[in-house]
């Protein structure tokens, strides 16, 4: 690796989603060698890119996440930083959770039961902001069907938490430390339901999410550590109320391109995919997914040294031209009869979610995300003025209003 010799964060944090593509472009190659938190780092893009970052073989992702993510989006001792057959034990047990479409319709019937209760209040407030209510939708919803007991006034507190421990992982200063605090006081409620339910003294439904993760033995035969269960079971709550970015996105979308609105509303169910398809391709969420080389490797003619860093450009190749074809124009068609590689659409990862490390929430996400979107057009709801720029600058991006509605009814 022809070796960066100036620190490149400030440049990601000047420049966002931009950074990196920036930096291969100016090179001119899919490949560029950069210096991120006083590591050596190759900084890839495409589809073999993607299999070559999830090869085993080539990127461990131990030792790789900074704490500051892991102290805030993950949690510490997290599936996301396991490898080999730790990994593949703890995977298996979010592989059962989040791909069996017997456990995916249910959630997908919560979630759009929490919104259709939610949108007379709607119509009786005028204005609502689209990307905190989603956040209340989703909290519900996925709190019910994971066992984990919440009343209504609990949840727009427990919203906020789950949405600011997305909010402030890639950055510092107010909203970096208040994931913190908010991942601290989930951690400690999630950990006492843990014990309660394993000792007795607390109850959920059999085969929910707080009950299969309380009974998880890891690769070494041992059951989870109170704290280490509440951090998995927040990595599939948090995840799921993430789904607002997608939401408040999808108004934006429907706002810049109303032609959409109608064929969205008919709730065809090709159309919804492929409208939470390009949502999540064409608008920014996670920059880039990273890993460090275990030993010595090679790619496109770069050499990798052990310990240094290799990142996946995810912004970048969501919008490659060689992949996606005129990638700055938002078109759900695209994703009609399209069958999608495993290592080409990146938004959540790449490769294989029941053995990688692609996150295997990916189907759940599209399903609430498609079943969402069909209702968030059939509302009628005027777009009042406002600001609905994107900063690429803002790392998770959303829009600055967060989309505010004015809604009037349901169509």
């Amino acid at each position: 690796m022809r070796r960066s010799r100036l620190e490149n964060s400030a440049l990601l944090f000047a420049k966002g989603y931009g950074w990196l593509p920036d930096a291969r472009r100016a090179r001119g190659r899919r490949t560029v060698a950069v210096r991120l938190g006083g590591l050596p780092a190759l900084g890839i893009q495409g589809p073999d890119a993607a299999r070559f970052l999830y090869d085993e073989e080539h990127v461990h992702r131990s030792h790789a996440i900074p704490e500051p993510v892991q102290g805030t989006l993950f949690g510490k001792g997290a599936v996301h930083t396991l490898d080999g057959r730790q990994h593949r034990t703890r995977k298996a047990m979010f592989v059962s959770l989040l791909m069996d479409g017997d456990r995916i319709a249910p959630l997908v019937a919560s979630a759009t039961a929490s919104w259709d209760a939610a949108v007379p209040g709607w119509v009786r407030r005028g204005e609502v902001v689209l990307f905190d209510e989603a956040a209340q939708v989703l909290t519900r919803a996925v709190c019910e069907w994971a066992g984990v007991p919440l009343t209504d006034g609990e949840t727009p507190s427990v919203a906020r938490d789950l949405t600011a421990m997305v909010d402030g992982f890639a950055t510092g200063g107010p909203r970096h430390w208040r994931a913190r605090r908010a991942r601290g006081r989930r951690e400690a409620q999630l950990s006492r339901l843990v014990e309660d339910v394993r000792n007795g003294a607390g109850t959920v439904p059999d085969g929910s999410v707080v009950d299969v993760v309380a009974r998880h033995r890891d690769a070494d035969g041992e059951r989870l550590d109170p704290h280490t269960a509440a951090v998995e079971v927040l990595n599939v709550i948090r995840p799921t109320v993430a789904i607002s970015w997608f939401l408040a996105f999808s108004g934006h979308a429907l706002a810049r391109w109303p032609q959409y609105r109608e064929r969205l509303a008919a709730g065809e169910p090709a159309f919804a995919a492929a409208w939470a398809h390009e949502v999540r391709r064409f608008y920014p969420f996670a920059p880039f997914i990273g890993g460090r080389a275990p030993r010595e490797v090679e790619w496109d003619g770069e050499r990798v040294p052990e310990h240094s860093m290799v990142l996946l450009d995810l912004y970048g190749q969501n919008h490659d031209p060689e992949l996606w074809g005129d990638p700055y124009a938002f078109r759900p068609e695209r994703f009609l009869d399209r069958e999608i590689g495993a290592f080409e659409l990146v938004p959540q990862g790449a490769g294989d979610p029941r053995t990688g490390h692609r996150c295997p929430g990916e189907q759940l996400t599209v399903a609430v995300l498609a079943a969402l979107a069909v209702r968030l057009a059939r509302l009628q709801a005027d777009v009042p003025g406002q600001d609905l720029s994107i900063s690429l600058r803002r790392i998770p991006a959303k829009p600055a209003s967060g989309v505010v509605l004015r809604v009037r009814g349901t169509g």
